[in-house]
């Protein structure tokens, strides 16, 4: 008899194991979308993207004139609706459901909304340092490469 409940007891478990592990799945990734929303991850995403383009017109002026067309292909592979399954996916294999609810909260505090707030403006004067350094710097890069070049065979 307690043979046979145990056995019961496993089948019973694998039967019903996809179902739970579906059930695990649906709330981590709802987890994650839910730190999106506070995180408004879809605004940081449109204003990343409108400084990115900024600073490339910035860098090379003759691209002003393309300025529509490249917003408008950077709006179609890097909007939030064409990453937003990406996101999830990354967001659900680092960090487990209770870790991303953890981060909800901390997007919840004023500290947590200030960093949302500040992040677009920290990203990009960290970028303009970024290249700053690279330009300032560039003819140590283009020495070495050239010094690379006259040793290939």
């Amino acid at each position: 008899m307690k043979s046979f409940v145990f056995t019961f007891l496993l089948g019973a478990i694998a039967l019903f194991q996809p179902a739970i592990a579906r059930a695990d799945e649906a709330s981590h990734r709802k987890a994650a979308e839910t730190l999106f929303a506070l995180m408004e991850m879809e605004t940081l995403l449109s204003q990343s993207v409108d400084q990115m383009l900024a600073m490339q017109v910035q860098q090379n002026p003759a691209l002003a004139q393309f300025q529509p067309q490249m917003k408008a292909f950077l709006n179609k592979y890097m909007s939030w609706a064409s990453m937003k399954e990406d996101m999830t996916k990354i967001y659900t294999a680092e960090f487990s459901e209770s870790e991303l609810k953890e981060l909800g909260k901390f997007y919840e505090t004023p500290l947590g909304k200030k960093a949302v707030q500040k992040m677009p403006a920290l990203m990009a004067k960290g970028a303009e340092i970024g290249q700053k350094r690279v330009q300032e710097h560039l003819p140590e890069l283009q020495a070495a490469l050239a010094a690379d070049q006259k040793k290939a065979p």
